[in-house]
């Protein structure tokens, strides 16, 4: 038993932005501009991701136009020299591009975006096609959920499942994203298991619990 999880398809935005591996450098960063993006996915003919060119993919140019390296440092960053010689996304972008699917929980596309060091994460199906991308700060978004909605989902999810016989009704609270718990239940040892589903819910930001077991007879 679980709260409902909220997935990347909840949050993602669905109008996407993209070039192919022929557009030019230039067009790049004029696309970035006009869409105030700091990456864009590269699709091939069939919309399927392929790679993906960040700002950080693009100033590997400027870093090199003023700056002569040499041979040494030549070789340990081929990679970027070779980005910096570049004028088209297909030679531009990272690849293969850290992709996510529809379904992915949200906790799995901030982990990945984390492990991977990525800012946002092009979303894709079972094919490759793109479907959506989904950024750090749409990851925030289930923390905008209203007090009242985390409250009827704790109280419905969590707490009228686990205590179905409490003997006087378990009280939900939220205030700016946190949970009270309060009220005296049958089973004592639920209470942990609680106040850990009552943390789950997606946008909750804490839990203070205040549960206290039923007093012997």
């Amino acid at each position: 038993m679980a709260p409902a999880r909220y997935t990347v398809d909840d949050v993602m935005t669905k109008t996407v932005v993209t070039v192919t591996p022929d557009t030019e450098f230039k067009e790049i960063v004029a696309v970035m501009e006009r869409w105030k993006v700091t990456a864009v996915p590269v699709v091939d003919e069939g919309a399927r991701v392929i790679g993906v060119v960040s700002e950080a993919d693009l100033l590997t140019k400027e870093e090199f136009h003023a700056h002569r390296i040499g041979m040494i440092e030549q070789m340990r960053r081929l990679a970027d020299t070779a980005k910096a010689g570049a004028v088209r996304a297909g030679d531009l972008m990272t690849s293969p591009a850290v992709t996510v699917r529809p379904d992915a929980p949200l906790p799995r596309a901030a982990r990945l975006m984390a492990d991977r060091r990525v800012k946002r994460l092009p979303v894709v199906d079972e094919r490759g096609d793109l479907k959506g991308i989904v950024s750090r700060a749409d990851l925030l978004k289930v923390f905008l959920r209203p007090d009242d909605a985390l409250a009827d989902e704790v109280r419905h999810e969590v707490v009228d499942r686990l205590f179905p016989a409490a003997d006087r009704p378990v009280e939900v609270s939220v205030a700016r994203g946190v949970v009270t718990l309060s009220g005296r239940v049958p089973d004592s040892s639920l209470i942990p298991v609680a106040a850990r589903l009552a943390r789950s819910v997606e946008g909750v930001v804490d839990v203070d619990c205040r549960l206290e077991g039923a007093t012997p007879a």
